[in-house]
Formats: structure tokens, C-alpha cells, sequence
């Protein structure tokens, strides 16, 4: 069944306005906010068989938790997190001013209610973050894995998930959900571990990337190892980082995730500094300029660039249907779990056509289904953003799963 054939949702919330809101550090921790959260380690020392027919012997994940697990097990919720995403989805770190990157979603009275759930959020393999990844060290040689890390694809993250959720004692997920990237990971879970959720939320996510998008994410990999300091990977053991590759690939990356019309409206033709005077050596650059490369510089400061590589070829490389003859709604014929499927109007990275395939499969497979595209200028990252009737159906979807879990 289908909620509707396409819920359309309009708002007009100036996102000047929601992107302060979404950065701007309180005076005092709000009341529907988690408060003060700590990261979290779980070892591994199973070895885990990854799909490229390599064993990590053993593995660390970092992941945070927030609400309380009931009695009986059944409203936890995995969150799965995008390209450049981590642990820290919700709360603050002591000592931090910035809040965890869906503190939006996630909080009392928030649509991830912690009143209700208790919600898990790990850093996937091959991140930066604390989980292991190519900045590790690798045990054979005792220096950090570089280049060497294996390649991983999507199916490698959600079983490490899947250790971890036995480790919790987490046999059954009332829901896993992911925005982007981590609304692939969402949906291999549904293939992989049917019984093991309830529910799967897909948001601005796809079954597989464009042409247009495996070009986007090779152009920016393409900085990284043009950069002379990248040593093919190996340049922590050179003792220096890829700054100005990353920095590139960061800008090109930003560019994606926002609309032309946000970008008109939030920068327009604005200038920072300069003048168009003949003669000037006082050269223009413009707002969008400064704020590119400020993101930019502060994404190298603090992500790896062989993660970065890792993680985009984690993206190009997944197809849902691959191995089922190439036909989604044979793939979706596995998965036993309910879904809301979300996309959002300008988001062109993902746009909502790979929205509306993933539903119609869905349907044609006879699941039950909800789908909503969301009326919105903010493109790609939207799906981070208190967009108010975004948050108005995330919040009934999830309020009726949290009452069927504490009924």
C-alpha cells in the first residue's frame, strides 16, 4: 500500500533563519536537546569477511547512544549516517560548541523521540572518527593502513552494524534510517537483515548514483590525488596531509548538496572584499567564494583524505539490484519491514526521481510504503535542516512506531 501517490509539502522557512538555528550555539543546553553525550568504543575481535574477499582480524567502531532501551528490547533505532557524517548525531560534547549533525531529529519531543527510543548512531568503517579506518594502525606493520585499507562496500558496514547490534543486545530494530548514503545503508539492511527491522527510513537517498554523480565524486578524488603532499595515500608516513586536495574536494562536494536558488538567495552576486575599479590591485572575491573555501579549510582540518576516497568509492559502487538480475523489486522481495521513503523538490544530487523508483519497486514487490516530497529550496541538505513540514511527517511516521513499541 501507498500513504499517498505523493505527498507534496511546501514550507517557507527563510533558511538563512534555519541554518543559524542549526549552528548556533545556545547560552544553556535546551530542554529538547540530549545534553552532554560521550562517544562510546565497542572492540571486535572476530574477524569480520569483507566483499572484496579480504578479513579485518579485528576492528574497533565508535558509536553514541541516546534515550533508554525498554524492557523488552524493541524500540531502538539505528541511524546510519552519511558521506561525512560520524558518530555524534545528537547532544553536545563537553567542551564543544556545535551540536551533533541531526540534533534536529534526534532529541525529546524531536521525530527520533529519545523520550521513546533508544537511538544508536555509529561511525562506519573506513571513517576518521574513531572507528577503524585507513588512519588506523594497521597490526601487520605497525604503522597507520594509508592506502593499504581494504575497499569496502556498503554490505561490509551494515554487517559490522549488525556485530555491533548483537553486542547491544539488539536483536530487532524498530527502525534503521538514513539520509543520503546512509539511506542506502538503510535499505541493504532491509536485504540483508529482514528480521532484523521493523521499519526503514530512506531519506534523499537512491538505489544507485547517476552517471552524473559517479563524475561529481571522481573530480573530487581527482584533487585529493593531485595534491604533491597525498605521497599515493601514504602521507601520514610522510608526516603531512593532502590540505589543499581536500580542501578542493570539500568545495566541490558543497557545491552538490545546495540548490541554485539557496545559494542565489543566501550569497547572490554579494562581494566580500575588492572592487571592480580598473587598475585595482585589490581583486574581487565574492561571498560564495569565502564561504566555499572556508568550508573547505575546515573540512581538511579534521577529515581524512584516504576516508574521503574510501567513502565516495563506497557510494559509486553500490547497487541495490546488482545482484538480483539487476531488478529492484526482486531485491525489495527480500525485506519483510515497512519503509517511508522522503525526497526533497531541489535536491538534485538525489533527486526525487531515485525517490520515486525506489518506491515504485517497493509497491511492485507488494510492501507497505509512504512516500513524501517534501516542497523545498535547500536541495541535498535539506534532509539536516528544520524544514517544518519535513520534521510534521517524520514525526507521525516515527510517533507511530514509537506506539506500537511501547504499547
Amino acid at each position: 500500500m501507498r500513504c499517498d501517490p505523493c505527498v507534496k509539502l511546501r514550507d517557507s522557512l527563510d533558511f538563512a533563519e534555519s541554518f543559524n538555528i542549526r549552528i548556533q550555539m545556545p547560552n544553556s543546553i535546551p530542554d529538547n536537546s540530549v545534553g552532554l553525550v560521550k562517544p562510546q568504543l565497542m572492540h571486535f575481535e572476530q574477524p569480520l569477511s569483507l566483499a572484496c574477499g579480504r578479513t579485518l582480524e579485528d576492528y574497533q567502531l565508535v558509536y553514541e547512544t541516546y534515550g533508554e532501551l525498554n524492557k523488552d528490547r524493541s524500540n531502538a533505532v539505528l541511524i546510519c549516517h552519511a558521506l561525512s557524517s560520524h558518530h555524534h548525531a545528537a547532544g553536545y560534547h563537553e567542551h564543544e560548541d556545535k551540536p551533533g549533525w541531526w540534533e534536529v531529529c534526534i532529541g525529546p519531543g524531536k521525530p527520533i523521540d529519545t523520550n521513546r527510543f533508544f537511538v544508536v548512531c555509529p561511525n562506519n568503517l573506513g571513517g576518521c572518527h574513531g572507528s577503524t579506518g585507513p588512519s588506523s594502525i594497521n597490526p601487520d606493520t605497525g604503522q597507520s593502513w594509508g592506502a593499504d585499507f581494504p575497499p569496502l562496500r556498503v554490505r561490509d558496514w551494515v554487517n559490522a552494524q549488525a556485530k555491533l547490534s548483537d553486542k547491544l543486545g539488539i536483536y530487532q530494530w524498530a527502525a534503521v534510517i538514513g539520509g543520503s548514503l546512509g539511506g542506502m545503508q538503510a535499505m541493504r539492511w532491509a536485504l540483508e537483515y529482514p528480521d532484523r527491522l521493523r521499519n526503514c527510513v530512506v531519506i534523499a537517498s537512491a538505489m544507485k548514483l547517476t552517471a552524473q554523480n559517479i563524475a561529481f565524486n571522481e573530480i573530487a578524488r581527482s584533487a585529493i590525488r593531485s595534491d604533491p603532499e597525498f605521497h599515493e595515500g601514504n602521507y601520514l608516513a610522510h608526516n603531512t596531509i593532502p590540505k589543499l586536495g581536500l580542501t578542493l574536494a570539500r568545495m566541490i562536494g558543497h557545491v552538490t548538496y545546495l540548490s541554485d536558488d539557496l545559494m542565489g538567495r543566501k550569497f547572490g552576486r554579494q562581494l566580500r572584499s575588492g572592487d571592480f575599479e580598473q587598475g585595482s590591485y585589490n581583486p574581487v572575491e565574492f561571498q560564495v567564494e569565502s564561504y566555499l573555501r572556508y568550508q573547505g579549510d575546515k573540512f581538511s582540518e579534521f577529515f581524512d583524505a584516504n576516508s574521503y576516497i574510501l567513502i565516495t568509492r563506497i557510494l559509486d559502487y553500490f547497487d541495490l539490484a546488482r545482484e538480483y538480475d539487476n531488478n529492484p523489486v526482486n531485491a525489495f522481495s527480500q525485506a519483510l519491514c515497512d519503509f517511508l521513503v522522503v525526497s526533497f523538490t531541489t535536491d538534485w544530487r538525489f533527486a526525487p526521481e531515485r525517490s520515486r523508483e525506489i518506491t515504485d519497486a517497493l509497491i511492485d514487490a507488494g510492501k507497505n510504503v509512504c512516500y513524501a516530497e517534501v516542497d523545498a529550496p535547500e536541495g541535498h541538505d535539506a534532509f539536516l535542516l528544520p524544514i517544518p513540514r519535513y520534521l510534521e511527517l517524520f514525526h507521525t511516521y516515527m510517533q507511530r512506531i514509537a506506539d506500537e513499541v511501547n504499547s
